[in-house]
C-alpha cells in the first residue's frame, strides 16, 4: 500500500470510526432483548438520514436534537414504548466506548509530530463528553463540529472547515480517516487523502470519490504517513 505525501494533519471522523455507536445498546441489550440488534442498526440508520435529509431542507438541528428523534423512530418502529429506556440510551450516547485501536494509533500520530482533530457531525456538547469519557482530549489539537457551519456532512463546507482551522490550503496535506463509505469517499471527492477503515466489510458506495487505502484498523494507519 503506497505511502501517502506530504501530510501535515491528521483529521477523524468521529462516530463509528473512533468510538462505537452500537455501545449504548449492547449494554442494555439484556434488558431490550431479541430485538436490540435491529433497533440500534435502525438507530444509526434514521441518524444518518435525517442528518442528510435537514441538510436538503435547509433546516438544521443539532446532532443531539437528531440522534433523540432517530431513537424516537426505531423505538416506536419496533413497538418499544420505554421512556426510560430512552434517556438511558441518549445518556450512554454521551459516553461511547472508543474502538480499541483510538488511543494508541493517535498516539503514534502524535509522536509524529503530526496534528491531529475530530471533524464530526455531532455537537460541540456531544463531542466533548465523548472525547473525555474515552481520555482521548490530550490526543486531539482540535474537536471540529459541523455546528460551526451549520449543515452535516458531505457538505464541502463541512470538510472546508478542517483547512480553516488548520490553515492549511492545500486539501491533500489533510489525511481524513472515517469508516463510513459515504464520508470517505466525499472527503477524498473534496481533495483529502482519504484512509477508509474498514470495520463492517463494506463495498464502496456508488458515489463519486475514491479513498487512497482502505485499511481494517487504526493501527495501519500510522505507517501510511
Amino acid at each position: 500500500m503506497a505511502k501517502f505525501e506530504g501530510i501535515r494533519a491528521c483529521v477523524f471522523d468521529a462516530y463509528g470510526t473512533l468510538f462505537d455507536v452500537h455501545a449504548p445498546v449492547a449494554k442494555l441489550a439484556a434488558e431490550i432483548g431479541e430485538k436490540a440488534d435491529a433497533l440500534s442498526k435502525l438507530w444509526r440508520q434514521k441518524q444518518l438520514e435525517y442528518s442528510w435529509l435537514r441538510s436538503l431542507m435547509g433546516v438544521h438541528a443539532d446532532f443531539w436534537h437528531v440522534t433523540g428523534d432517530a431513537l424516537d423512530y426505531a423505538l416506536a418502529f419496533h413497538g418499544i414504548d420505554d421512556p426510560g429506556l430512552k434517556d438511558e440510551l441518549m445518556v450512554l450516547y454521551l459516553k461511547l466506548d472508543a474502538y480499541p485501536d483510538a488511543k494508541p494509533a493517535l498516539e503514534a500520530i502524535k509522536s509524529r509530530n503530526l496534528r491531529t482533530a475530530i471533524l464530526s457531525n455531532g455537537s460541540p456538547s456531544m463531542l466533548d463528553a465523548a472525547v473525555r469519557s474515552a481520555g482521548l482530549d490530550k490526543l486531539l489539537d482540535e474537536v471540529l463540529s459541523v455546528e460551526d457551519v451549520g449543515i452535516y456532512k458531505p457538505s464541502r463546507r463541512v470538510y472546508r472547515l478542517a483547512m480553516q482551522k488548520f490553515v492549511i490550503h492545500d486539501a491533500p496535506a489533510i489525511c481524513f480517516v472515517s469508516s463510513n463509505c459515504w464520508d470517505a469517499q466525499a472527503a477524498a471527492q473534496f481533495g483529502f487523502q482519504v484512509a477508509r477503515v474498514d470495520r463492517f466489510g463494506l463495498p464502496d458506495d456508488k458515489i463519486p470519490g475514491k479513498p487512497r487505502a482502505l485499511i481494517k484498523s487504526l493501527g495501519e494507519l500510522p505507517d501510511l504517513l
